[in-house]
Formats: C-alpha cells, sequence, structure tokens
C-alpha cells in the first residue's frame, strides 16, 4: 500500500503548483482598461443620495447631456443603471 503512496504525492504537488503559478501574478483588476480603448473620461463628482440601511444608495450626475443614475449598496459587487436621455437640467456639452 505504501508503494502508490509517493506518485500520488507528487500528482498533488504538481496539480497544487500548476494552480499556484497559473493565477499567480497576473490580475485583471491591476490591468485596468486592456479591454478596449477608452474614449475621454468623466471624472466630475457625482452627487449621492444615502438611504437609510437596508436599502440602495442612489448616485447621480451628467454625461453629455444625459444624467445617469446609479444605484448601489455598500461595496457590494452589484449596481443599477438608469439613463434620462437629453435631460434638460444637464448641460449640453
Amino acid at each position: 500500500m505504501n508503494k502508490y503512496r509517493p506518485p500520488a504525492i507528487a500528482a498533488t504537488l504538481a496539480v497544487a503548483m500548476a494552480a499556484l503559478t497559473g493565477c499567480g501574478s497576473w490580475d485583471k483588476a491591476a490591468e485596468p482598461y486592456e479591454d478596449a480603448s477608452r474614449g475621454a473620461a468623466n471624472n466630475a463628482p457625482a452627487d449621492t443620495i444615502t438611504m437609510p440601511d437596508g436599502f440602495s444608495n442612489l448616485a447621480t450626475k451628467c454625461d453629455h447631456g444625459n444624467r445617469v443614475y446609479v444605484a448601489f449598496k455598500g461595496d457590494n459587487l452589484y449596481a443599477s443603471i438608469a439613463v434620462v436621455p437629453n435631460d434638460l437640467t444637464c448641460p449640453k456639452p
């Protein structure tokens, strides 16, 4: 029974090494905007509306004459987006 242990251990170590080296230094989050070319960035501040605990918060800002609303909850990875095209309260570019 002991004759099978060294090959099993070696195989397990090989798989673990491959997994660790495959995921090691490359991180998609560390390479922002590598998927496609970018146009102009809108870095203007957004107006935020903080809701009571348990409800999603809201951010809004104008972009090229359109009002953009984003609902988010804390640092969670999801959000909801709505756009009001040609909003009269937004300055035209």
